[in-house]
């Protein structure tokens, strides 16, 4: 049966990224010769499967402008406080353009250091599964919980994933996920997926494929992205 759908990328790049310290958001440093936004998007364009790149951001931000985009790249300038609120705008806004069986994958504009294999896996073994899935590593380091300072607690890592992004999901049922439920302490999509019902699939991603919050992250994106010729 050929395929009756389109894989749709969202994302949300509407933040400020204050823990960097640095004069403009987070997004709009550099990793090289490019911003790291202008690395997330790329990251999605790769694969010839991703119809169109939709980017959020914030009703005052002019910086994309000045950036030369693929005609697959679109902005919608709805991006919220949160990441969840921008995620939610742009689904109501795109609501009369997606159709509801249609693959939305949400990727951080945080996470350049995404890679061809990686998208590739996760459309290849969540495209065709209406439950949606996204990328995840297993636990490697020892947890603990802690109380006044203390360990209380050394917790079983076993079944425990660290969540990444993209995150795929049909479009009606991410919407309808986004819309059931207060959008606070909704921290990814899979989040919300799961507070309504549902069971998203682990893909396994990669340990490289970071999210750059800390200024450690950022020197370390850049030697990533060196090391794979991307910067």
């Amino acid at each position: 049966m050929p395929q009756t759908f389109r894989y749709i990328a969202l994302i949300p790049a509407a933040g400020v990224g204050t823990r960097l310290g640095h004069d403009v958001p987070k997004q709009y440093l550099r990793l090289g010769a490019h911003t790291m936004l202008e690395h997330s998007v790329a990251a999605m364009l790769v694969d010839a499967r991703i119809d169109r790149v939709f980017v959020v951001v914030a009703p005052t931000d002019t910086q994309w402008q000045s950036i030369d985009w693929s005609d697959r790249v679109e902005f919608l300038a709805v991006g919220g406080m949160s990441r969840a609120q921008s995620v939610f705008n742009a689904l109501m806004t795109l609501s009369g353009r997606i159709h509801d069986d249609d693959r939305v994958l949400v990727h951080d504009a945080a996470r350049p250091c995404l890679t061809k294999t990686e998208l590739a896996r996760l459309i290849d073994e969540v495209g065709g599964d209406d439950g949606g899935g996204l990328l995840a590593v297993p636990l490697t380091d020892t947890l603990k919980r802690t109380e006044d300072g203390h360990v209380v607690e050394t917790l079983d890592r076993e079944q425990l994933w660290c969540a990444q992004t993209p995150q795929m999901f049909r479009f009606a049922s991410l919407r309808a996920a986004m819309s059931a439920q207060p959008l606070h302490g909704v921290t990814d999509e899979a989040s919300a997926i799961e507070r309504n019902g549902n069971f998203p699939r682990l893909v396994l991603g990669s340990a490289s494929n970071i999210k750059v919050t800390t200024e450690q992250d950022l020197m370390l994106a850049r030697l990533i992205l060196d090391a794979e010729g991307c910067a």
